[in-house]
């Protein structure tokens, strides 16, 4: 049976209210949840904070015995099993919800636990409705669960011809207040945010989120590449202002080079026939540790490594209008093509002006 006017204007709801998670709620998926007797909307909720209850348990406390006999519209499938809650999938069930209107099926789970469990109870279960608008909120989450590797977005910002920087490396700053303050929100987003240690050492970034006053986040897991330990102790990501990981080589001679501070959690990784740290390694590792969502910082010789390994699954491109000089450093370090035929394709999904500057947001062609 089709899906009603009246279903897709709910579950367009519940994704706006899954979105209000957008930076709180890592490493669990962002999910609201609408419950409705017929046009007439009876509870909301969405999930907040890992660990706390889910969107379905909110939106179920709102109804209240209004739930009785209506129709629960989920972003994402319900969790038939239990982990750090009870299963959702139960608490619908015990209060008497006849329908439930799925947007995504949750792929963490076995076989589909919550549809099974609600099916078995006699609920009618309908899911794909917006399917594709729930996935692309959490392609982090789906990217971790299916693929082992976190969703990685490369973050970069060039002048008008190409550079990153002056040929002296002064690169402070190319784009306006307004571009970088959107940086901060897709930091926020992010599990992680990762840079190699040129980047660090060249411009001894925080890598931290600054939000307005007021807001909400989960502050990311700093991830440096430093695989012969070259990081002084005194730079800003060394000082304790957020969970910080680095990641080495797993042979560094003793006494290292710099010797890690005090309370930086680290560990050694493989170092790939080109002398850098094995970039598949580190995604896997990255993805254990839950990191759904990772934003990455880096010099054009990182960022061209993860695109040419195919493992950039987005550029978060600002482009300022300004000139740099043709001396100026690229944007990115990647094989010389000698067909034009080879060169790499890239589809614009999203593009805006964010104050002077235009954002561009790509992903490969192919």
């Amino acid at each position: 049976m089709p899906f009603s006017a009246t279903d897709h204007a709910h579950m367009a709801r519940a994704l706006a209210l899954a979105e209000r998670g957008l930076f709180t709620t890592q490493p669990n998926p962002r999910v609201g949840c609408v419950i409705a007797r017929g046009d007439a909307v009876v509870g909301e909720g969405w999930h907040q904070r890992a660990g706390g209850p889910h969107a379905e348990v909110f939106a179920l406390r709102d109804a209240g015995e209004r739930a009785r006999g209506a129709t629960a519209y989920v972003t994402l499938e319900p969790c038939g099993l239990h982990g750090r809650t009870p299963p959702c999938a139960d608490a619908l069930i015990a209060t008497g919800i006849a329908r439930v209107v799925i947007a995504a099926v949750d792929t963490s789970q076995a076989e589909g636990a919550g549809l099974a469990r609600l099916r078995a109870a006699g609920i009618a279960v309908e899911p794909g409705l917006m399917r594709e608008p729930a996935r692309a909120l959490n392609p982090g989450f789906f990217s971790r669960i299916e693929r082992g590797r976190p969703y990685v977005r490369v973050k970069l910002a060039m002048s008008l011809d190409g550079r990153t920087a002056l040929a002296n490396g002064a690169s402070q700053w190319i784009t306006g207040e307004a571009a970088r303050a959107d940086v901060q929100r897709w930091r926020a987003r992010s599990s992680a945010i990762l840079a190699g240690s040129g980047t660090v050492l060249a411009d001894n970034p925080r890598l931290t989120v600054r939000l307005p006053a007021g807001e909400d986040f989960t502050p990311p897991l700093r991830v440096l590449l430093d695989r012969d330990l070259r990081i002084p102790a005194r730079f800003h990501v060394m000082d304790g202002s957020a969970p910080t990981l680095l990641l080495h080589d797993r042979v560094i001679p003793a006494p290292a080079p710099v010797p890690v501070p005090e309370g930086i959690e680290h560990a050694g990784v493989a170092v790939d026939g080109n002398g850098r740290l094995a970039l598949d390694e580190i995604l896997a590792l990255l993805a254990a540790r839950g990191v759904n969502e990772l934003h990455v910082e880096a010099g054009p010789r990182l960022g061209g490594a993860l695109f040419a390994a195919g493992l950039a699954d987005e550029l978060l491109l600002y482009i300022a209008p300004t000139f740099l000089g043709d001396q100026g450093r690229p944007l990115m370090a990647l094989p010389t093509l000698d067909a034009m035929a080879d060169r790499w394709q890239l589809q614009v999904f999203d593009q805006r002006m964010v104050g002077p500057d235009w954002r561009l947001r790509l992903r490969s062609a192919a």
